[in-house]
């Protein structure tokens, strides 16, 4: 039987249920990452596109190309990043899902940071946490 976990926007007018836990779990820190998330690092997981189920709000969902084979997704009433994917090539039948906006519980076993040099300067982590953990993947990988 398939793991099921819920995930909403904001305002909660999109929601989402995935049928498979996300796996090649990142914190990137690329300059797009942070501004679309306005934040110091964004955390996603991947799932085969056919294991995300829209539930509700559909049509809020807008998409952003944020480069030619690169599209972002996000709620267009409040805002919120919910998930991005790549249009071709490697990886196209996998989505990723922007973890923050999970609501069932989720844990991951392996993490990795991804383009730590291009980190701001203001942030100040603790060079520990930017260690990638045992089972850790190159950059650029997904599952």
């Amino acid at each position: 039987m398939p793991e099921n976990y819920l995930g909403s926007c904001l305002c909660a007018r999109v929601g989402y249920q995935l049928l498979s836990s996300p796996r090649a779990v990142t914190h990137c820190h690329c300059g797009q990452c942070r501004k679309s998330h306005g934040a110091a690092f964004a955390s996603y997981g991947a799932v085969p596109r056919h294991d995300l189920r829209i539930v509700s709000g559909e049509s809020e969902i807008k998409s952003y190309a944020s480069s030619p084979s690169v599209h972002r997704q996000f709620c267009a009433h409040c805002g919120s990043s919910l998930f991005w994917s790549r249009q071709t090539g490697d990886w196209a039948d996998w989505i990723c899902i922007a973890l923050g906006t999970l609501d069932s519980t989720f844990s991951a076993p392996r993490q990795r940071h991804a383009h730590l040099q291009s980190r701001p300067l203001w942030s100040d982590f603790a060079e520990g946490c930017m260690l990638p953990g045992p089972g850790a993947r190159s950059a650029g990988s997904l599952p």
